[in-house]
């Protein structure tokens, strides 16, 4: 190449000129300003090197920071390197892909995806302020696939002691894992974990239709929200319905009557027929033992051979019933109508009424041959014109009861009580043995 002729000040001041005006980057210059050019080249070298943030795609955490040299390849090469994984796509924050190492600002932040499409970083809440490094108090929980935005106070100050709070009182002290989006995981029921969240913002407790309790209960349990326990159980405790203690009413009896074969005993222990229609029934052989037969109309009915033991029959009606061979140990008959009842059993079987408490009670004209009425409380009760031959009356207390007209032949009087008692008109006379100590 032949050597340029030498430059007069014209000359050198046009050339000054013409590079200033084109930027120093027009080559042809080059032969007229040597040392203009390897300025030029100088500082387009000093000016080509970027720095640019790389992050894992939808990630914003443990971002490296790497010098930008070379083709797009080049920049691939580094970030696989740097983030450990295998890169095959550089995309910006608002989603755009690079092709081109040219399209690189300095101080970019990127998205390096390893074949998967971009995720939006705008989805995590968290995002931007800790690109920023500003303290942020909120975070995504992913319970079971759904997605829940909370605040770290919310989860740890209400129950400090509870899993959550341990979970999160401390940033990864726990190691949380996250997933892309980087929300916490947790492998619980999400349609469960609602209510409790829902309890830790606003101390109340709100479940919806359709979510079982117990699942809240246990949710409640394995995270250890001790207060919110207590709630649960009594919620639980009240949906569930109220025992029925409802009377029996004579329609649904008839039913459970109808149903039964006539040699099935039937039984009725315990029930409550309180204030029932049961007169002039067929109840032979039912066992009624400790059922609540109080205030019923028992009239004309058929009781022959019934357990009634225990049971309570005050302010019962039982006018004209059939009481062959019932069994009353115990009961309680107290204010009862006994008018009229028969409990003579031509075959022998002796009705038991022993211990039974009859104060008050009018048996005026019932058959009572050969009845069991050891220790029972005759107290104020009503006995006229009674058939008791025979009957057992030891230790009976019979205070201010009326025995006019009854026929006490052959029946033991040993140890009851007499005081006040009235014995006039008696068809047979009472002898002195019925009465001795």
């Amino acid at each position: 190449m032949r050597d340029a002729p030498p430059l007069s000040a014209s000359h050198w001041a046009r050339g000054v000129g013409v590079g200033l005006r084109l930027g120093l980057g027009y080559v042809t210059q080059r032969c007229w300003l040597p040392g203009l050019a390897a300025t030029h080249r100088g500082l387009r070298s000093a000016g080509s090197m970027r720095r640019v943030t790389l992050f894992v795609n939808g990630t914003p955490k443990n971002g490296k920071v790497v010098a930008v040299y070379g083709t797009l390849s080049d920049l691939l090469s580094v970030a696989s390197n740097k983030l450990g994984i295998k890169a095959t796509s550089v995309y910006n924050g608002k989603g755009g892909l690079i092709d081109d190492i040219a399209l690189i600002r300095d101080d970019d932040v990127l998205f390096v995806c390893e074949g998967e499409p971009f995720i939006d970083p705008q989805t995590d809440v968290k995002f931007h302020e800790e690109l920023t490094g500003s303290h942020t108090d909120w975070l995504t929980l992913n319970v079971g696939g759904r997605y829940f935005t909370t605040t770290r106070s919310t989860l740890v100050n209400k129950e400090p002691d509870s899993m959550l709070a341990h979970m999160f009182k401390d940033k990864d002290v726990w190691g949380n894992k996250q997933d892309h989006r980087g929300a916490f995981l947790i492998d619980r029921s999400p349609e469960y974990f609602e209510p409790i969240l829902n309890y830790l913002r606003h101390g109340q407790l709100i479940v919806n239709d359709g979510i079982n309790l117990l699942g809240v209960l246990e949710e409640a349990r394995f995270f250890g929200i001790d207060s919110l326990i207590e709630h649960l159980e009594v919620a639980i405790k009240n949906s569930q319905p109220a025992e029925d203690h409802s009377p029996i009413s004579r329609k649904e009896f008839v039913r459970f009557l109808l149903a039964t074969p006539t040699k099935s005993e039937l039984r009725c222990q315990g029930l409550n027929f309180s204030g029932a229609d049961l007169s002039r029934l067929d109840l032979r052989y039912i066992n009624f033992k400790m059922a609540n037969l109080s205030r019923c109309n028992l009239a004309h009915a058929n009781l022959c051979c019934a357990n009634l033991e225990r049971a309570d029959l005050s302010g019962s009606v039982l006018d004209c019933a059939n009481l062959q061979g019932v069994k009353m140990l115990c009961s309680n008959a107290e204010g009862a109508s006994l008018k009229g009842c028969n409990f003579e059993d031509p075959s022998g079987l002796k009705a038991n009424l022993e211990g039974a408490n009859l104060k008050g009670v009018d048996m005026e004209g019932s058959q009572m041959t050969g009845i069991n009425l050891r220790v029972a409380t005759l107290k104020n009760a009503k006995l006229k014109n009674c058939n008791l031959r025979g009957a057992t009356l030891a230790g009976t207390d019979l205070e201010n009861c009326d025995l006019s007209g009854c026929d006490l032949q052959e029946a033991n009087l040993r140890g009851s009580n007499v005081k006040g008692a009235i014995f006039e008109e008696m068809l047979t006379p009472l002898h002195m043995s019925q009465s001795v100590r």
